[in-house]
């Protein structure tokens, strides 16, 4: 590595990174299946508990600050229970800059994962895909600008839940183009050509097939849309094959690195974090991507959405090894 392993964490706690993008809670109904219902063939879980934790680009935040960085977290939800729930989970011992701007009568975006055994058997979205107002919008932008000059980058988790409207996210480009702050960006399946000039575009394989002209082969169509789009970095993830990554002239596709997978909720929001941060660091795209496959793996390990912390990383030199 350019930087060694355990310098480059040390660098992480001196960075604070802004996180824009859609909030959501996830709730987890944790049970046991012993027997299929007599009313359709279909499991019965019987419930134990039930878990809440922070969500979509709320989980972003959550990496970020796993991995030991200043956060400061803006977004969008209801003035409902849920969205009261959301914030008391992001409000615990005070570790986040936070700036939920309410909206009356938009529901906060829930997931509901039925887990089983362990594995999920089943998701629930209680949501809506509407813009926010427009004094919501007048909100967000003025708070977004009172914060500019005291973080490092932006983080765009885009989740197709509304706030990142073209609008927004041609406001939020040229204000932190202003500001001279790179911009790295977890796209939804839409506005792509909105994110021009960002540092880097991470979209899944099935996001970057439905928003490109496809020509002779994948390495082609990635390098003549990210050029089309000015992006300096296009990072591809592609599940259990990986990630491809684009920068420089340069090709390089990176095998996946989970041991075990439980769960893949969550991993693509460890991807952006800590390739963010990474980055911010100094550390090449090449090493930035390659850390991050590495997060990636860890919490694919773990059941439901987990953040990745920065001591998960610790041992990345000799995992890498093996």
């Amino acid at each position: 590595m350019k930087i060694p392993i355990e310098k480059l964490l040390d660098q992480f706690r001196a960075k604070h990174i802004l996180v824009i993008g859609d909030v959501m809670l996830d709730e987890y109904l944790w049970g046991a299946v012993n027997r299929v219902s007599p009313e359709a063939p279909v499991p019965v879980v019987k419930l134990d508990h039930i878990d809440y934790h922070a969500g979509g680009a709320a989980n972003v935040a959550e990496n970020v600050y796993g991995l030991g960085c200043e956060v400061t977290m803006v977004g969008v939800i209801g003035d409902d229970e849920n969205g009261a729930k959301l914030e008391n989970i992001l409000y615990k011992d005070k570790r986040f800059n936070l700036h939920l701007i309410k909206q009356f009568e938009r529901p906060t975006t829930v997931k509901t994962r039925i887990m089983a055994q362990g594995q999920q058997m089943m998701r629930v979205d209680n949501e809506t895909e509407e813009n926010p107002s427009s004094k919501v919008y007048r909100d967000l932008q003025s708070t977004i600008n009172n914060i500019l000059d005291r973080v490092d980058g932006l983080i765009l988790q885009d989740y197709g839940k509304g706030l990142l409207s073209k609008e927004m996210i041609s406001w939020i480009m040229r204000s932190a183009k202003d500001a001279s702050l790179p911009v790295y960006v977890d796209p939804k399946d839409h506005n792509y050509e909105c994110y021009s000039g960002s540092r880097l575009l991470k979209p899944n394989l099935s996001e970057f097939w439905n928003n490109v002209d496809q020509g002779p082969s994948f390495e082609d169509t990635a390098i003549s849309f990210k050029t089309k789009n000015d992006y300096n970095i296009l990072l591809v993830t592609k599940g259990s094959e990986g990630m491809s990554i684009f920068y420089d002239n340069k090709i390089e596709h990176i095998p996946t690195k989970a041991r075990s997978v439980h769960d893949v909720s969550g991993a693509g929001d460890t991807v952006i974090s800590t390739f963010a941060v990474c980055d911010i660091c100094g550390a090449d795209p090449l090493e930035s991507a390659t850390i991050s496959n590495y997060a990636a793996g860890q919490v694919c390990g773990m059941s439901g959405v987990v953040p990745i912390k920065i001591e998960d990383l610790s041992n990345i030199n000799n995992d890498q090894d093996d």
